[in-house]
């Protein structure tokens, strides 16, 4: 095993407390140091007999949960099987009501709250309601000090990295890499959503990894 940078020392001392914060709010939470132990984690607390699925998220592809899933043998809503867009559309709104929806998140904060933008809505539809149990995963690197702290890596860090996924996209920040506040028919930052507590206890799950993932 290679010696753990100083940033991940301070992760495995910051993550526990962070943890801590969020059960103080009402989730389930847990730290784990790697991307191995979060993959653990994550069937850990999905029952075998739960229908699953997720939303669009780089975190669970680079950890490769979503294999872990398949190979695991649970039964799966994935929108990225459709033949078409209106299948896609269908798959999308089944996944509202699965027993366990998987998402990250586009920031957290040190007294554990989340937030996270939306394009289309369904990510953070399934987070408010409809789902039996939300998992979110999410690396260190996206925990910050306030909740306006949290806007602003949102709007500032996650959503033009994220918009850099789809080609074609008109959005200033496809084009600089710089949010410009657009309301544009391609926006992807529609939906803005706090999550303060999660109601009810327990029912949002929330699995910090000690390394950076996502963006």
């Amino acid at each position: 095993m290679s010696e753990k940078t100083p940033v991940q020392i301070r992760y495995d001392k910051a993550g526990p407390r962070v943890a801590e914060a969020f059960r103080k709010h009402y989730f389930e939470a847990c730290y784990v140091s790697t991307r191995e132990e979060a993959v653990q984690k994550v069937l850990e607390w999905i029952p075998k007999t739960d229908v699953v699925s997720w939303g669009g998220s780089a975190t669970l592809q680079e950890l490769g949960v979503q294999k872990a899933l398949q190979q695991a043998g649970y039964a799966v809503i994935d929108r990225d099987t459709a033949a078409n867009p209106q299948e896609r559309d269908r798959l999308m709104h089944q996944a509202l009501l699965c027993d366990t929806f998987l998402m990250s998140s586009n920031a957290a904060t040190e007294d554990g709250q989340l937030f996270n933008i939306d394009g289309n809505g369904n990510r953070v539809a399934a987070l408010c309601y409809g789902p039996k149990s939300v998992v979110v995963v999410l690396g260190m690197n996206k925990v910050v000090k306030t909740m306006e702290d949290a806007v602003s890596r949102a709007r500032h860090t996650a959503a033009p990295s994220n918009v850099q996924r789809f080609a074609g996209t008109s959005t200033p920040c496809f084009q600089t890499g710089l949010c410009a506040d657009c309301t544009g028919p391609d926006c992807i930052c529609a939906y803005m959503v706090a999550t303060r507590i999660s109601r009810p206890h327990g029912k949002i799950k929330v699995i910090l990894v000690g390394e950076d993932l996502g963006m």
